[in-house]
This record gives C-alpha cells, structure tokens and sequence, in this order.
C-alpha cells in the first residue's frame, strides 16, 4: 500500500517537472529553437493544425529557424499565423522558404522573463507540495483504519519527504539553468 502510494506521488511529482520544463522550452532566449514555434497553429484548408504538421521546421544558425512548407501556397498562411502568434519575430519569405531572424533579447527583457522563470519554478514546487499533501493524508488515513502501523506510517512520511526535497531540488535546478540561460550574454 505504501509503495503504490510513493509510486503514484513520484510520477505525479515527475509530471509537474517534465511540466515544468515543457513550459520553459517555449520562452524565446535569444537563441533560436524549435520549440518556439512549436504551439502555433496554422489555417490549413479551414481548420487550424500545429505548423509541424504543414512544414518542416529547423534550426538553420544559433540566431534563426527556417520553415519550409510542403505545400507552396501555405507561405503566406503560415506567415499570417506567426505574425499573430506573440513570438515578436517578423518572417522573411524568400520562394517557398520562410525564415525567422531571432533579435538579441534586451537586458530588461531578460529581467522579465528570468522573473517569469521564477514564477514557473514556484507553481512546479506547489504542485510538488500539493501530491505531498496528498499522500500524507491517504498514509493518515490507511493509519486511522488501522491497516498500517506507526511505524509504517513514519516511514511513509520519511520517504515522501525525501521524494519531495529531491523533486523540489529538480525543479531549482532547472530553473537556474534556464535562467542562466536567459541571462547569458
């Protein structure tokens, strides 16, 4: 019983890391990478769909990306897609190649987005702390029914506090990796 519950707790708590780190990819630091583009969504015959689904992106130099669309006239809706999309990139269009030029981030601008970076690392150790909370109380209540002991029960209460401190200890990790990254020159 208790297994089953760390088991479920350290997925859980891996899934708001992976979370986590899921939402960082997406901040733009300067350097250029596909998962900046990953969440526009592009008109395609009607129906909006993720722009991999319609071109290929990749990562051309440290600073730029390239699009090039499998079909020759979704240039200009994908254009339209990235200028609504809040990237503050401007696309290029050279043929049927599209091409995104990543600017220098400003120094207040990285002040922003470290501080936003703060922020997601703060919600991914509440929601770590929050599956804590929640093991606990199932371990209180296998207590009170009596189907483990006192023992068991501060030995649960242990492991999840070792779980939790060694998740939390990820999350910092990766939120100062990336804002190292934001900060860099």
């Amino acid at each position: 019983m208790l297994d089953d519950i760390k088991r479920d707790s350290q997925a859980r708590m891996g899934k708001s890391v992976e979370a986590l780190r899921h939402e960082l990819s997406h901040l733009r630091t300067g350097r250029a990478s596909t998962a900046l583009v990953e969440g526009i969504k592009v008109n395609y015959y009607g129906s909006d769909v993720p722009l991999n689904q319609v071109a290929t992106v990749a990562v051309s130099d440290a600073r730029s990306l390239t699009i090039t669309p499998y079909e020759k006239q979704m240039v200009t809706p994908i254009e339209k897609a990235i200028m609504a999309s809040d990237l503050g990139v401007t696309p290029t269009t050279a043929g049927t190649v599209i091409r995104l030029n990543m600017p220098a981030l400003t120094e207040e601008r990285r002040k922003e987005l470290a501080k936003h970076v703060g922020h997601a690392g703060e919600n991914a150790k509440v929601a770590v702390r929050n599956i804590r909370r929640d093991a606990l109380q199932q371990i209180k209540n296998l207590l009170k029914d009596k189907q483990i002991s006192e023992d068991d029960d501060r030995r649960g209460q242990d492991d999840m506090q070792k779980l939790t401190d060694r998740f939390i200890k990820e999350v910092d990790v990766t939120v100062q990796a990336k804002e190292q990254e934001l900060l860099a020159l």
